[in-house]
């Protein structure tokens, strides 16, 4: 297959094309800034392509920019593809948000990484060290459906395998539960409460801890609460620990705060990112 991709001179677009770099799939690149096509001409070696030549042939096209620019791109490139061809995106939100043109001849194919687990049996340090994933480290993903033929699915979901690799487990979910894993659980909760967590280090270190001391204490508190709390390991929190949580949950986090999980919420933020 033929794979147009689109932003190849991007982070994330240079991340995607050293993994399809010596794959099974055919690859044009694209990328209109100056700086992108220097980046991936001195990382791989690769020469970019218009969008017209790209495209031309193209089994699939992804998607690599940012969410921003995602509905001017597909309103400009969607209607200049073949019937059949797969559109790629890389992040739920823009598809969600509805910023796909309608085509009923195309599919919609949507897939994220899940980045490599805090809690893996990595041995060799480069996947230890890789915690975005896509280098050395397995790593997860989901994947959606939006929109074409049931056997597209297994098509996407190899392009999808292959620039995320190496794999961990591949999840099938809807556009909308993507929405909800992100922004939803990812950004909006659980960035949220790390840099707290952060802001919370800094503050004892304000109030006279050692840095070192306050970091070494809040990273291993961290994984060893974190393995209790995803049942990791067997285990339970001290009476004290527990006494804690019960007079810290209402003292930091509001009734509601379920509420960014509702549609209206969850379709809010994506607009604010889109």
């Amino acid at each position: 297959m033929k794979i147009a991709l689109l932003g190849a001179g991007g982070k994330m677009g240079v991340r995607l094309a050293t993994n399809l770099k010596g794959s099974d799939y055919d690859v044009a690149h694209v990328e209109i800034g100056e700086a992108g096509r220097t980046r991936l001409r001195e990382a791989l070696g690769i020469e970019c392509v218009s969008l017209d030549e790209a495209i031309d042939g193209a089994g699939a096209v992804i998607l690599a920019v940012p969410d921003t620019a995602i509905r001017k791109i597909a309103g400009d490139v969607v209607p200049r593809l073949a019937p059949g061809t797969i559109v790629m995106a890389l992040d739920a939100a823009a598809p969600f948000a509805g910023h796909f043109p309608e085509r009923d001849d195309v599919t919609y194919f949507v897939s994220h990484p899940c980045h490599p687990p805090i809690f893996n049996d990595e041995t060799d340090m480069a996947a230890k060290r890789d915690f975005f994933g896509g280098v050395a480290a397995r790593q997860s993903i989901v994947s959606a459906l939006m929109q074409g033929p049931e056997e597209h699915y297994a098509l996407g979901e190899a392009i999808a395998k292959t620039i995320y690799a190496p794999i961990l487990r591949s999840h099938r979910v809807t556009v909308e539960q993507m929405a909800l894993l992100e922004p939803g659980l990812s950004e909006t909760v659980c960035a949220t409460l790390l840099v707290v967590m952060k802001d919370a280090m800094d503050e004892v270190v304000a109030r006279g801890v050692d840095p070192v001391a306050a970091r070494d204490f809040l990273l291993g508190h961290l994984n060893i609460l974190g393995a209790v709390v995803m049942g990791e390991i067997e285990g339970a929190f001290s009476d004290a620990c527990n006494k804690a949580i019960t007079n810290g949950k209402p003292r930091l986090m509001r009734d509601d705060w379920r509420g960014v999980f509702e549609k209206d919420e969850l379709a809010e933020s994506i607009r604010a990112i889109t």
